[in-house]
């Protein structure tokens, strides 16, 4: 219930949004007709509609958004139609008889008694709720997420019918003022055809405006009014303060994959803006260094995973008598990278008193799906413990997680004693541990040094410089992306030639050369194509993948136009030189000394570049 009101607050918080302007028009156009009969038919077409394609393009797939491309166009068609009977329904009648026909009776709608028909006026609604793409602030982050996770289901479809009707409150409060700011304008200036003819105006611009694709472009990255912070304080006020349902991209969620992002984004606490990351820890175990363990639930079952790595299928039941840590990771996670040298250390320090430790590779990225993908990336990175591979979410949603990483820590019993979602907090961690193996009967552990026993993060693991980064995990994919400033926006699924963006703002990103733009990744078409982006972090790093056809990329990086020299990252040489060679994250630059704001670039001298997100560290 308390999701339902937060998707609800959200969805009302849209008319505050840049992104309800293309719409505004279609709803004011039925305003000086009786809201019964038709702004209310057409605010619960345009929910209905919204809720049905959302739900089905977060649980889906892709071809779900394509179909719904072509209900765009035609609902752009009705309603450019709509709009030219306003505008000019003499003329337009002349043009275009029968589609202008058609317009006029959706216009006038069939009267019945002198008011408008609530047919004519819910199919304006349907066609409405095809075209509407709200900005996914943090709240509708976590109400596509939590739908990619639970698939579908009824409190799937109520979550988002909550979001779009707390948004049809909204417009309705307006429409019902607008209707009598009309109706009061038509009084005294008898103007009633100027207001017909001006909403004709308003509804071809926001019929172009969605043609363009500003709705999902220019309109998603400048606000008048910053609705961000108000949907933060809301997830903080109502989200459950155990096991939110959802995380946002981005966030969220990465995009409606089971989490919001790789930084893990979390809706019951504050966002590390750092790292673009919201961790929490268990409340209980915040205090003292050694509390008595509360029993938080019972070890799930471990079925469903399609393979193990590194063990035959391990079980709940033949687990007992053994300390587990579950840690839910994704290879290509930023995270999760920086967390691991403490896991392995942990697997490795108490392996023989009695510790088990088993990693859930739950992918993110469809690259990560890949077997053969995880088989190396575990091999590469010295993981010897089990993993899990979790590619159906199924021992994921077992444990109701919601975050990568997560630790999961549990008794000799079974008992699930302790949880930790993200980065941090080690020392405490590895208390636990040695806790729970005392209470196993193994109380040498508790001698055992904390730490990495000699082994030193590098690399991408290094721990974050969270004191002076200010640039988000940002991805690529149209899905999800933010700050994109190349020119005329994207075209989404079409190869396009972009420009990058002459002076991008800090945290603003673009393109050049011709690349596709998908719903997860960007794809080069052809050699010589580039990616810039304005940030301010001691590390950059960037998701990429070779082509179908696996061939090795070429790449050069610059730093403020130049070779970063000894501000390269890990795979990339003094003079920027590197390579792609699988599908993986890559530290592109390590700043040495001070932090400040960069204009970073990234040039490709072959095709078939696959680019999905930036972290940062």
């Amino acid at each position: 219930m308390l999701l339902i009101v937060l998707a609800y607050l959200g969805g009302v918080l849209t008319i505050l949004s840049p992104c309800i302007l293309p719409v505004l028009p279609f709803v004011f156009a039925r305003a000086d007709q009786p809201f019964v009969r038709s702004g209310l038919p057409l605010l619960a077409g345009m929910t209905a509609t919204f809720a049905a394609v959302a739900t089905l393009a977060a649980v889906g797939g892709g071809w779900v958004a394509q179909a719904n491309q072509y209900g765009r166009w035609l609902a752009i068609v009705l309603l450019a139609v709509f709009g030219l009977t306003l505008l000019m329904p003499r003329f337009a009648d002349r043009i275009m008889q029968p589609l202008v026909n058609a317009g006029n009776r959706l216009s006038n709608a069939a009267q019945h008694d002198g008011a408008p028909g609530i047919g004519s006026s819910f199919l304006l609604g349907i066609a409405t709720g095809l075209l509407w793409a709200p900005c996914a602030g943090p709240i509708l982050g976590l109400v596509l997420t939590g739908a990619a996770l639970q698939g579908a289901s009824i409190g799937t479809t109520l979550l988002l019918l909550a979001y779009a009707a707390g948004a049809a409150t909204s417009l309705a409060v307006a429409l019902l003022l607008g209707g009598r700011v009309f109706a009061a304008m038509k009084r005294s200036l008898g103007a009633g055809e100027w207001i017909r003819r001006g909403i004709g105006v308003a509804m071809l611009a926001g019929v172009a405006a969605i043609a363009l694709g500003l709705d999902t472009g220019f309109l998603t990255r400048v606000s008048t009014v910053a609705t961000g912070g108000l949907e933060q304080h809301l997830v903080d006020t109502f989200a459950p303060s155990r096991h939110p349902a959802m995380a946002m991209t981005g966030s969220a969620n990465r995009a409606q994959l089971p989490n919001a992002s790789d930084d893990n984004t979390d809706a019951a606490n504050t966002m590390s803006a750092n790292s673009g990351a919201m961790m929490r820890t268990s409340d209980a175990m915040r205090a003292a260094t050694t509390p008595a363990l509360p029993v938080l639930g019972q070890l799930p079952p471990l079925a469903g995973a399609v393979q193990w790595l590194n063990s035959p299928p391990l079980t709940a039941q033949s687990l007992r008598g053994k300390v587990v840590i579950v840690d839910f990771w994704t290879y290509s996670c930023i995270n999760c990278l920086r967390s691991l040298p403490y896991v392995k250390a942990w697997a490795r320090k108490y392996r023989d008193k009695g510790l088990v430790v088993i990693g859930v590779h739950a992918p993110e990225f469809a690259f990560e799906r890949n077997i053969d993908n995880v088989r190396k990336a575990v091999r590469d990175l010295g993981v010897d413990y089990p993993v899990a591979i979790d590619n159906d979410y199924a021992i994921w949603r077992a444990f109701d997680n919601q975050y990568w990483p997560a630790h999961y820590f549990v008794d000799a019993k079974g008992q699930i004693r302790y949880e930790h979602f993200g980065e941090g907090e080690y020392d405490q961690s590895e208390r636990v541990i040695q806790q729970l193996l005392v209470e196993a009967g193994h109380p040498e552990a508790a001698n055992v040094p904390l730490g990495l026993g000699g082994t030193t993060e590098r690399g991408v693991q290094l721990k974050a410089d969270n004191a002076d980064m200010r640039s988000p995990e940002t991805y690529i994919g149209f899905e999800r992306a933010e700050g994109f400033a190349s020119p005329d926006g994207v075209a989404q699924d079409a190869a396009r030639n972009y420009r990058a963006p002459s002076n991008p703002g800090l945290n603003h990103w673009g393109l050049a050369g011709e690349w596709s733009v998908g719903a997860e990744h960007a794809t080069l078409a052809r050699p010589g194509g580039e990616i810039v982006y304005r940030f301010h972090a001691r590390d950059l790093h960037l998701v990429l993948g070779p082509g179908p056809d696996g061939k090795p990329v070429r790449f050069r990086v610059t730093v403020d136009g130049k070779a970063p020299g000894n501000a390269h990252g890990s795979d990339v040489a003094s003079d920027g030189a590197g390579t792609v060679t699988g599908q993986r994250l890559y530290q592109l630059v390590r700043q040495p000394g001070d932090v400040a704001d960069h204009t970073f670039a990234i040039q490709f001298f072959d095709a078939g570049v696959q680019a999905f997100a930036f972290t940062f560290g």
